[in-house]
């Protein structure tokens, strides 16, 4: 999801600073140095992906098929853009991340409580009448979904978000509708910025030609899902212009930033955006956590494998 609060933080910022210059020299001398306005701590994490088997991409996690590849948990500890997740059963994952000679794969097993569209009716964001429509106009993560965000070169200039080409890139799978598939069925949809024409069409070429692929299905009994994702390296894994990683490069290491969204029922998210009850950040700080800045580190182990 974009960023939505930098003229808020501008305020509260200008806010604090006409506070403190109102106030000065209107107290005794201090012994301590005046309080200063703080930002929340940024999170950047590091992962490994090491050389695997190649898994089959059906939804299904089948014995042994991701053994081979690093595995992370969450969400509790991740960075809370919404309200904070306190119970592993309301919003949990387990994933794995590893990469073959040609492609890089991710498979989430999401635990959730309440499932959008397949728990509850299809509602409606205050926000956007349109949030369902697969156009530009519509918002691809309204709904349980889970975004990653790489950024090939891991270098930044200040707070630029991600900029939808091979370099750095943010995508989204949503459990209940997707470019391919159509409402109803999970699968990709673009990301951001959607705003950018070049950007959209960039990744919808990727959905329709097949360079990136990803299957969601709906676990049994219906808390939760697994998400089973494919990112092929050449065109998509860019750490130097024109450039796509591959195995033989050795240990390079990527911007990357992975977000699971959790939308339930209309007044469980009352004053979030959208109403979405929790978005958890695997890396970053509330609201910048989109800025290349804000990433964490995929190392890329080249062919080595896990030991």
């Amino acid at each position: 999801m974009p960023n939505r609060c930098h003229l808020g933080l501008a305020f509260v910022r200008g806010l604090f600073a006409l506070v403190a210059a109102a106030t000065t020299g209107c107290s005794a001398p201090r012994t301590t140095p005046p309080a200063q306005l703080t930002t929340p701590a940024v999170r950047h994490p590091e992962m490994r992906s090491w050389f695997g088997s190649t898994p089959t991409l059906d939804g299904i996690l089948s014995p042994g098929e991701w053994a081979d590849a690093a595995r992370f948990e969450g969400v509790r500890d991740w960075v809370p853009e919404f309200s904070p997740v306190e119970r592993d059963a309301d919003l949990s994952l387990t994933g794995w991340v590893k990469h073959d000679e040609h492609w890089l794969y991710f498979a989430f097993e999401v635990t959730d409580d309440v499932l959008y569209g397949i728990g509850t009716p299809r509602w409606l964001p205050a926000e956007n009448p349109k949030a369902h429509e697969l156009g530009r106009d519509g918002f691809p993560w309204f709904g349980d979904e889970l975004e990653i965000l790489v950024n090939g070169p891991n270098r930044w200039v200040g707070d630029e978000d991600a900029d939808g080409t091979a370099a750095s890139w943010q995508m989204v799978c949503n459990l209940t509708k997707s470019r391919l598939g159509g409402i109803g069925v999970g699968g990709l949809m673009e990301g951001e910025p959607r705003s950018a024409v070049s950007a959209w069409n960039t990744y919808r070429g990727w959905i329709e030609g097949g360079v990136q692929r990803a299957v969601a299905k709906v676990r049994p009994g219906g808390h939760g899902y697994v998400v089973e994702w494919a990112v092929r390296l050449d065109p998509c894994i860019e750490p130097r212009p024109g450039h796509p990683y591959a195995p033989g490069d050795g240990i390079v290491g990527v911007g990357l930033n992975v977000a699971v969204g959790d939308l339930d029922r209309p007044g469980d998210g009352t004053g979030n955006f959208g109403g979405f009850h929790h978005e958890q950040w695997w890396a970053g700080a509330p609201h910048t956590r989109t800025h290349k800045s804000n990433l964490g580190t995929l190392w890329l182990m080249g062919d080595r494998r896990r030991p």
